[in-house]
């Protein structure tokens, strides 16, 4: 039964890291061609409430959030760090060459502020740990890039919604993970 649930364990980390890897370039490419009103040589947006819009990237960014959490739980806190360390490069990568700087660095940022608020709270409840975390990660990702890449934080407000929508929408998962795993006995890496 051990083998099978570590296999179980290994397998769906894998999963949540190549989700985690693809959320960066999806960020960017939503951000080119996806929203309710796209503006030449920049951002698409989308409504994240009524009269607040942001570009439609920070779904993904808050979804991000939500992954690097499962990828500490499933295959630990160094694959954790590692994947941290890759997206940050892959944020740069993938990024719009004027953005390079102010993405990497806030992804970095972000990402790891979340794994240092949910490394100590993951044993009170993973749904707590997983809110919390991912709050103080999106706050961080949204004022370390927009400071860095526009010298302002006048969409804070937009960028702060559209990655907690995100957020709240994976919280039934969240929930009905940690219960699965109680019932199948499968513990935290």
């Amino acid at each position: 039964m051990n083998e099978a649930i570590d296999r179980l364990r290994r397998r769906e980390g894998l999963i949540y890291l190549a989700a985690f890897a693809l959320c960066i370039p999806a960020a960017n490419w939503l951000i080119l061609h996806v929203g309710t009103i796209c503006a030449p040589q920049g951002p698409c947006l989308i409504p994240v409430a009524p009269s607040v819009m942001a570009p439609s990237g920070v779904l993904m960014v808050g979804l991000a959030l939500v992954l690097r959490d499962l990828i500490q739980r499933r295959l630990g806190i160094k694959i954790a760090i590692a994947g941290i360390l890759a997206g940050a490069l892959l944020s740069a990568f993938f990024a719009p060459r004027e953005l390079v700087a102010a993405s990497a660095a806030a992804f970095l940022l972000s990402e790891t502020a979340d794994l240092l608020v949910y490394t100590p709270l993951q044993k009170k409840g993973l749904v707590l740990a997983v809110m919390a975390s991912s709050a103080v990660g999106l706050v961080i990702d949204s004022i370390v890039f927009l400071y860095l890449a526009f010298g302002s934080l006048a969409f804070l407000e937009g960028q702060v919604i559209g990655k907690a929508w995100m957020v709240l929408a994976s919280l039934p998962v969240i929930a009905w993970l940690r219960r699965r795993d109680e019932r199948l006995g499968l513990t935290p890496a």
